[in-house]
């Protein structure tokens, strides 16, 4: 049984961006457990009742609040945070959207485009994109992490080697990151949450979603740890996996390339099976894809590959 949580922390104690000398907003001893009221990662510029002019008028300085910082007594430089993923409370709304400007293809997706996604909270069921597809959801963070070493505000869009924006889809209950301490208590701070999301986020943005979390913070004394890591507590492809895959490749010596090779590729094969318009596609495969890299060993070239999961379409 997972502990009860010692205090609760409300969405409106967030912060953009890292900077050290934001004064945290409650101190905890280790293994504590904390419940945490996030906002999705427009501050909730997006609503259900939002259209696609709100995503041009974005307001970027708005973009990934996290909350915190949460101070860990007793952490100094060279420990390490364990940071154990609790239950996710998801909201039932989300968005997904092409922003311009932004995302793997974003010279081929050059307008904007929003989805509003409505999902049973309670039941979890696998969410409807159109009348055809159907995304098998997984809630998670997105944006995890301690402040730097360095001073002055770092932006939050970037993943560090403190954690941030890492998107990292497999940070869901159970999952225990471990993140590098830089500062003198750490500065725990977490936001962003995601009802799902590929291995990737190709298009920018996942199932963008409001909800509350538990996370226990655990201090490891002298870990000298490098950039972060993290173990699993089983499987992380079983809520997708059980139809297979249809998968597409890209092969060259520049793995950004084929990166974007592979996606063009599925994105191609969805428009033409499924008859989906291409920036329905893109946004598809940034919420329930695997975009991996297949081999990287065999010079000159390497191969990375896109996988769909066909239970979209059952």
């Amino acid at each position: 049984m997972p502990s009860p949580a010692s205090h609760t922390i409300h969405r409106h104690q967030h912060h953009f961006g890292w900077d050290n000398a934001i004064p945290p907003i409650l101190t905890v001893a280790p293994s504590e457990t904390l419940s945490v009221d996030c906002s999705d990662s427009s501050d909730g510029q997006l609503t259900p009742d939002s259209t696609v002019a709100d995503v041009a008028a974005l307001d970027f300085g708005r973009i990934n609040p996290v909350v915190g910082p949460i101070r860990i007594d007793g952490a100094q430089p060279g420990d390490a945070i364990k940071v154990t993923m609790g239950e996710f409370t998801p909201s039932g709304f989300g968005w997904t959207a092409n922003i311009p400007g932004f995302g793997l293809l974003a010279d081929q997706f050059a307008e904007p485009v929003l989805k509003i996604w409505s999902y049973d909270r309670a039941a979890m069921a696998p969410a409807a994109f159109s009348s055809s597809a159907r995304v098998p959801l997984k809630p998670f963070a997105g944006t995890i992490g301690l402040a730097l070493a360095e001073p002055g505000l770092h932006s939050i869009v970037p993943p560090r080697r403190t954690g941030g924006n890492l998107d990292v889809r497999d940070l869901s209950t159970g999952t225990m990151l471990y993140l590098p301490v830089e500062v003198a208590g750490g500065l725990f701070s977490i936001g962003d949450t995601h009802a799902a999301q590929d291995d990737g986020e190709v298009c920018g943005t996942a199932i963008e979603s409001p909800m509350a979390l538990t996370v226990t913070l655990d201090l490891v004394k002298r870990a000298n740890l490098p950039p972060p890591r993290f173990t699993t507590p089983g499987p992380v492809t079983r809520h997708l996996d059980s139809d297979g895959y249809e998968a597409t490749t890209g092969i060259g010596p520049d793995l950004m390339i084929a990166a974007r090779e592979a996606v063009s590729r599925m994105i191609d094969l969805l428009v033409r099976d499924q008859g989906m318009a291409a920036v329905d596609a893109y946004m598809l495969c940034s919420v329930c894809g695997d975009l991996r890299i297949s081999e990287i060993v065999d010079l000159p070239n390497w191969a990375v590959s896109f996988y769909f999961p066909r239970i979209v379409f059952r």
